[in-house]
């Protein structure tokens, strides 16, 4: 069989928002009066992107390669962490075809921090900025993303490779 190989990968994640923690989202500081708890830094964006980075390669999940349990993650920036399931990816041999992102939250409004979120997810992964997409949705007072409470975000990522793989469930653990 010729031509590259593509699959396809999912991610999600959600932290509640509180008061006195930073809000750091797709790597890029917001300005708002509360932010996500997490162990890391709780951007759910990137832990998004990385789930489904690490999905598409059959490589587990950000909680396998970055346990809460673990004292050194603790505050993490996620920029690293993503740097880190893409390079376990290419050293797989996988390549990033592209990102599609949606982040779910009711307040603060996100548009205007989409251009800065793209570039710097496509800094991490070393892509051209046409390749990454990011969506920030309300759900119209809904639920937790919509009472204030919580935030979520959904990604989808394509990878590539020229060789037919199968997955190397060494590669976790």
């Amino acid at each position: 069989m010729s031509g590259p190989h593509l699959r396809v990968g999912h991610g999600f994640d959600a932290h509640r928002l509180v008061e006195g923690r930073p809000f750091v989202l797709g790597g890029v500081r917001i300005e708002y009066e509360k932010g996500p708890l997490g162990h890391s830094d709780a951007d759910v964006l990137l832990h998004a992107i990385s789930d489904a980075l690490l999905g598409a390669c059959a490589l587990g999940d950000l909680g396998a390669h970055f346990p809460d349990s673990d004292p050194q993650w603790k505050g993490a920036d996620s920029s690293r962490l993503l740097a880190a399931c893409h390079e376990l990816a290419v050293r797989h041999g996988w390549t990033i075809a592209n990102v599609d992102a949606t982040v779910v939250v009711q307040q603060p409004r996100l548009s205007p921090y989409v251009p800065m979120m793209r570039d710097a997810i496509a800094d991490v992964l070393g892509l051209d900025v046409a390749r990454i997409s990011v969506k920030a949705k309300t759900s119209e007072g809904m639920g937790y993303t919509g009472d204030g409470t919580g935030i979520a975000a959904y990604a989808v990522v394509l990878v590539e490779t020229l060789e037919r793989r199968e997955p190397d469930h060494s590669a976790f653990t």
